[in-house]
């Protein structure tokens, strides 16, 4: 019987990959700073190496989930520390513990950067950028992750690299950005939007995807694990047919959006002490219409995304149960 560990395992995305490695019989591991029971856990930081070592003992594949994945810090060298240092750290663990592979989740923020035209535009794991072309200290952060993986597999670690895009689904306990937009839109809270791509991927599906990823993908490759590209306006009609509330009509232009997201981060938060409504680096990205291909991990990994109306529901439904949101029938 093979046995995982999964850094990051007690959050969103995490403690769906938990239930489906469980279901396939895997002996599981989770290494979080949370608590989290019916698993063998160990509480800890990636930026605790002895930790890590010691947590992946026996280990056979280490799903490396743990990180910062909100787009707004008051201190951005967290964004470095946890993303990019905190994966340096679990990937030189992994080889001087002889771990057979690595999945390691980054961020479609990678994708997507200041040579990236506003407009629409594509974008597959052919994107190649550097870190200065990164919108914000977040997409840096993981850029950077990036990078570290591709040095530990050319010093010959085995190890693939998963991105999602937008994971969506029940459980999301800390609303991770695409949460909070639909709890935002549901309760009112947005006034108004600004004609964005986006691509959501259903939670329970992806962590399927990590899963192929660590049983067929290629050593050192890349992999989208995306659903379906959706525009605002059919986010917007899709739950409204959902949950019958009525949704903000006004829509921004993308200058207008970006100079009340830039005063929104950078004196707004500052002087009330707490996070911006619309961070700039999620102005900046949506303000730049990605459509994203998962046509590479269909073909190589034989994964699909689950329909973007299922997750939405599964995701909705949940947010009721739990009184994020309101709403009759």
């Amino acid at each position: 019987m093979s046995t995982a560990l999964i850094t990051g395992g007690a959050g969103f995305v995490g403690r769906h990959l938990v239930e489906a490695l469980m279901a396939r019989g895997v002996q599981v591991r989770v290494f979080d700073l949370k608590a989290m029971d019916g698993v063998v856990m160990t509480l800890g930081s990636v930026e605790d190496t002895p930790a890590l070592k010691s947590a992946m003992n026996g280990v056979d594949v280490v799903y490396h989930l743990a990180g910062d994945a909100q787009l707004w810090a008051r201190d951005r060298s967290r964004f470095d520390r946890i993303n990019h240092i905190g994966t340096a750290n679990v990937l030189d663990a992994a080889a001087k513990s002889g771990v057979r592979r690595v999945v390691h989740c980054s961020s479609l923020t990678t994708l997507v950067g200041l040579s990236t035209p506003v407009g629409a535009s594509k974008a597959d794991e052919g994107v190649a950028l550097q870190a200065k072309d990164m919108l914000g200290a977040y997409p840096r952060s993981k850029l950077l992750a990036e990078e570290a993986v591709a040095a530990a597999v050319s010093a010959g670690l085995d190890a693939v690299i998963a991105i999602p895009t937008e994971p969506l689904g029940p459980g999301d306990e800390a609303l991770t950005p695409p949460t909070r937009l639909i709890v935002d839109l549901l309760t009112g809270r947005i006034p108004a939007t600004i004609n964005c791509m986006l691509n959501f991927v259903s939670v329970r599906s992806l962590a399927a995807g990590f899963i192929a990823a660590a049983e067929r993908g290629r050593r050192g490759e890349r992999y989208i694990l995306g659903g379906e590209n959706v525009e605002m306006a059919r986010l917007l009609a899709e739950l409204s047919r959902q949950t019958g509330r009525v949704m903000p009509k006004t829509v921004l232009p993308y200058a207008v959006a970006l100079a009340a997201g830039a005063l929104d981060t950078h004196l707004i938060a500052e002087i009330l002490k707490r996070p911006p409504k619309a961070p700039l680096t999620g102005v900046r990205l949506a303000g730049r219409r990605v459509s994203f291909s998962s046509e590479k991990a269909e073909r190589e990994l034989g994964w699909k995304s689950e329909a973007f109306e299922t997750a939405l529901g599964a995701a909705v439904g949940w947010m009721r149960a739990r009184g994020f949101v309101e709403f009759r029938g």
